[in-house]
């Protein structure tokens, strides 16, 4: 278990940047995979990208493919999310997911996840 917490939101004109943090409290962050998933406005949390325990694994969503980057550093305990080239459909709140131990695949589920964080909203204009 562990306890993640969102910043980086904020609002941008399409086309534009964002980067995501995603901080995480304790000493097993390097033992968790890590995901993005976002919810806009009456719709369903969908997934956006994830990284393995190590970051030698991602996988991204093919809406966002090309345009954001996961990353992350276990020293300090943090992921990240840059997004570019932002569009106004990838307006939603963000929120930071996390699972624990060894897994074969990433996931893309929200039921795949164990922890969350609270979300941050990006809003994108047009």
């Amino acid at each position: 278990q562990v306890q993640l917490v969102e910043s980086g939101g904020g609002l941008v004109q399409a086309g534009g940047s964002l980067r995501l943090s995603c901080a995480a409290s304790g000493r097993t962050f390097s033992s968790y995979d890590m995901g993005w998933f976002r919810q806009a406005t009456g719709k369903e949390r969908e997934f956006v990208a994830a990284i393995n325990l190590s970051g030698i694994s991602t996988l991204y969503a093919d809406s966002v493919k090309g345009r954001f980057t996961i990353s992350r550093d276990n020293a300090k305990n943090t992921m990240y999310l840059q997004m570019n080239s932002l569009k106004p459909e990838d307006t939603a709140v963000y929120y930071c997911a996390g699972r624990a131990g060894r897994w074969l695949r990433l996931g893309v589920g929200v039921s795949e996840y164990d922890d969350w964080g609270q979300g941050t909203q990006v809003t994108v204009s047009s």
